[in-house]
């Protein structure tokens, strides 16, 4: 299972999204939207044994989690707004307590807590990304797990308040969450060998 977290330090956690500012009003959900539908989503489908979470760190109440698992998507289709759609319908809803997942729809994950307890629930080797650590690309991989039970943590547009995983840059440029998740998944899929 390949796993990744967006951390939403301004992301709406609960309320009515408004699905024609979420570049404003909404937190910069965009960059979460985005980074989701590159995580999930391929030219013609949804990927197979992905997972991925937003962690809505903006309010009003406590921190709220939304997980997306791709072998059980239904109805999500690779257009902003409908996947905005989507949070939106769950962002409505009351935030579950710490620890506990409520499917709103098919493969779609609500639930309360913040990033360490979606690191904690993953128990797979963690990748912090960050453009001013180590390539992740070169070196040799451990031998006593797969490389497609990995994790990674990325940030929105703000800084990553983490020390968490293993630190690891794509390039010594700051890029987008999408960016980062569309080049983790050509890695991955090219078999190209990662320095852990």
């Amino acid at each position: 299972m390949r796993r990744f977290v967006i951390v939403g330090t301004r992301a709406m956690a609960k309320g009515k999204l408004p699905l024609n500012d979420m570049a404003g009003g909404a937190g910069r959900m965009d960059v979460l939207v985005r980074a989701l539908m590159s995580s999930l989503l391929t030219s013609h489908g949804i990927r197979e044994d992905v997972e991925f979470t937003m962690i809505l760190l903006g309010g009003p109440g406590p921190a709220r989690r939304i997980k997306f698992v791709s072998n059980e998507l239904k109805g999500v289709h690779a257009e902003e707004r409908a996947v905005g759609g989507k949070i939106a319908a769950v962002i409505k809803e009351p935030i579950p307590p710490r620890g506990h997942w409520i499917e709103r729809s098919p493969g779609i994950y609500d639930g309360g807590g913040n990033l360490d307890m979606t690191l904690d629930e993953w128990n797979c080797p963690t990748i912090r990304l960050e453009a001013d650590s180590e390539n992740l690309y070169s070196g040799v991989l451990p031998s006593d797990f797969s490389i497609d039970d990995i994790g990674f943590i990325l940030g929105d547009d703000k800084p990553l308040e983490c020390d968490r995983g293993i630190p690891r840059s794509l390039g010594k440029s700051w890029l987008q969450g999408h960016t980062c998740i569309s080049i983790v998944h050509f890695l991955l899929d090219e078999g190209i060998q990662l320095q852990l």
